[in-house]
């Protein structure tokens, strides 16, 4: 059996072409997570996935799991939660209560842990560390779910021109990170005029929410138009039920 050739890069080596991705995805081994890196392989349409103590490992998949966000789809029970949330969002004592920014470090934080549970975690420290470094200028971003003072759910991400690039969610109570993603596609669409979510790779639970496959050469053609727009300011405070942002003080 012929053996099968990584690609290794360097810190100064430029990313291969995602067209030389092996079956799996895989393109390359090697690099750093330092920021521009990060942002050069997202408008690529790579991202990182590897194990701790391991090399890093950087994948293209295809096709693509991309969730548009106008088609999300809200089963009756959620479409009931959401529009009691939406009822008392500005009460004393909501529901719950969703905001974006408030607690980025508690929400990937909380992803690595529940992930390290079930089945383990790439999320490790470096992990943690290179997308904080992300959050701290703004391309990186968090969205809660808020249970009176307690964290109950929410995902974090990569926004890039007007694309945004979802990283991992985490739900501790039913639906959390569901209302989550939900509350996201309404401020992305009615604040950031962005329309499309990568979800990188198609699992069960992602398809009943609405997002599908694409092809790799229809998903870089859309990068490549939507990432070269400008990156729009993103903001911190609590998220209603429309899209709106209403500012609050971090946690």
């Amino acid at each position: 059996m012929p053996l099968i050739s990584i690609p290794w890069i360097d810190a100064d080596t430029p990313f291969p072409s995602v067209e030389m991705a092996l079956s799996n995805g895989l393109v390359a081994a090697g690099g750093d997570l330092s920021i521009g890196r990060l942002l050069n392989a997202y408008q690529l349409g790579l991202f990182p996935w590897f194990n701790e103590g391991e090399p890093i490992l950087w994948w293209s998949p295809n096709p693509r799991t991309v969730l548009r966000c106008d088609q999300f789809k809200l089963s009756k029970s959620l479409a009931k939660t959401c529009r009691q949330i939406a009822r008392s969002e500005f009460s004393a004592s909501p529901k719950l209560r969703i905001t974006t920014n408030l607690a980025f470090l508690g929400v990937i934080q909380q992803c690595a842990q529940t992930r390290h549970h079930k089945e383990g975690t790439w999320i490790s420290p470096d992990i943690i560390q290179a997308y904080y470094n992300l959050h701290l200028i703004q391309q990186a971003h968090s969205v809660e779910v808020w249970q009176g003072s307690k964290l109950v759910g929410g995902l974090y991400g990569v926004h890039l021109g007007r694309f945004f690039f979802g990283e991992s969610m985490f739900s501790l109570t039913n639906d959390a990170s569901k209302i989550a993603l939900y509350y996201l596609t309404r401020y992305l669409i009615n604040q950031h005029q962005i329309h499309y979510i990568d979800c990188q790779q198609e699992t069960p639970h992602l398809l009943s929410l609405g997002a599908q496959s694409m092809p790799r050469a229809e998903f870089s053609q859309l990068l490549k138009t939507l990432t070269s727009a400008d990156t729009t300011v993103w903001g911190q405070g609590q998220l209603c039920a429309q899209g709106q942002l209403h500012p609050l003080e971090p946690h």
